[in-house]
């Protein structure tokens, strides 16, 4: 799945032939996403700026006049790429979106878990309205990581990836926080002390910075917009690595299941 540096990845990526552009068009070929497409989405958006390209979370939002958005989010296997509108376009492109500037923005979403959604900035959409605030902006920190976590029974690493605590924590990206802050996944949340929710917190930040700079981690089925793989995978510490040597201490790397979530840890450096 698509995690929050990939889905920045593609923000950035898309933003500069998007933002300050009409949208001429709107060809929706299947509505049958993880939620319906709306059926007037094409009268919705034709003749409509977009003035901006913003994330939150994982979803992206094409920013309208009059405070209205399209919300774009990627589901399992979704991809945003810019295209020539006379190509053909691909089996799964299932939206597509033509700008002033002749570029065609295409939703390609073979396993239609994706979506098409649209809001009011000052109204947003319910799927917005519960999320807990971006791991990279100014309310997380350690402080308030440990008001939230204080209590709490559930493993630190399902915590963590809570979206109603922070935003943007998937799979991969907690067992590498969880490694650089040296905490075992399964430790319960309302354990951790002061000092370890403010190491989490940076760390889950360091890890997240860096994705983002090295365009994601490859996935499957996930490319930059400008059909480029990411390459955080290549310096992952301990995800997907079982029984490989931890790169800082050597011991074998070691898997378990949380919340039906494979976890992976270094059990020298990361004690419980």
């Amino acid at each position: 799945m698509p995690e929050l540096p990939e889905v920045e990845t593609t923000r950035r990526g898309i933003e500069p032939f998007v933002a300050g552009h009409r949208i001429e068009g709107v060809t929706v070929r299947d509505p049958r996403l993880r939620w319906p497409v709306r059926e007037d989405l094409p009268a919705f958006l034709a003749g409509r700026p977009v003035e901006s390209v913003e994330r939150r979370a994982k979803y992206l939002l094409l920013c309208l006049d009059g405070d209205e958005r399209v919300l774009i989010h990627l589901g399992m296997s979704g991809s945003l790429r810019l295209d020539d509108p006379d190509n053909p376009p691909r089996k799964h492109d299932h939206v597509e979106w033509r700008l002033d500037n002749g570029k065609a923005l295409r939703l390609h979403d073979p396993r239609r878990f994706g979506a098409v959604l649209t809001d009011r900035s000052d109204a947003p959409h319910q799927r917005l309205a519960a999320l807990g605030p971006e791991p990279l902006g100014e309310r997380f920190d350690g402080t308030y990581l440990a008001g939230r976590l204080a209590g709490r029974r559930v493993a630190t690493k399902q915590a963590i990836m809570n979206a109603g605590i922070v935003v943007g924590v998937g799979n991969i990206y907690a067992s590498e926080a969880l490694f650089l802050a040296g905490i075992h996944p399964a430790t319960p949340a309302g354990r951790l002390d002061r000092d370890d929710c403010h190491a989490l917190a940076a760390a889950i930040r360091q890890v997240l910075a860096a994705a983002i700079e090295q365009g994601g981690t490859t996935l499957r089925d996930f490319l930059a917009p400008s059909g480029d793989p990411g390459y955080f995978r290549q310096t992952l510490n301990v995800y997907e690595r079982t029984d490989q040597p931890c790169r800082r201490c050597g011991t074998p790397v070691e898997r378990i299941v949380l919340g039906q979530r494979s976890t992976w840890f270094c059990p020298a450096c990361q004690s419980a």
